[in-house]
């Protein structure tokens, strides 16, 4: 496996095991239908559903982290989460968060952005 690839696994453990510590249950991790992902679906009491991106780097030294939550990648957690609720017919409220942690394996800075953003409604005429 390339090394950064590890890195991200490790990383997206971390974010595991941090949204625990705060109550989280975690639904999910690493979903997948067809091309569409979710690193992590946690939940918390009261059924907000949670779609979580993990983001990690070994420095932020070149570029910030968080430029790399675009427009498109904001659209494919959004088309990932229908797909994913449509999948098991739930009815429940969605947030979209993101983790970011820089640093290596036991020397992590995590950073959570709780709902980063509100998907915008698609009107038609």
């Amino acid at each position: 496996m390339a090394q950064h690839n590890q890195l991200g696994k490790v990383g997206e453990h971390e974010a595991v095991e941090f949204l625990i510590k705060q109550g989280f249950t975690i639904r999910e991790t690493n979903w997948r239908m067809d091309k569409l992902e979710i690193d992590i679906i946690a939940q918390e009491p009261g059924m907000v559903l949670h779609i979580v991106e993990v983001k990690t780097r070994s420095t932020d030294e070149y570029f910030d982290p968080m430029r790399s939550i675009t427009r498109a990648k904001k659209q494919h957690m959004v088309n990932s989460a229908n797909a994913y609720i449509n999948y098991y017919g739930l009815q429940c409220e969605v947030q979209y968060d993101v983790i970011i942690l820089i640093g290596s394996l036991g020397n992590f800075k995590l950073e959570y952005y709780p709902d980063l953003f509100v998907p915008r409604l698609k009107t038609y005429r």
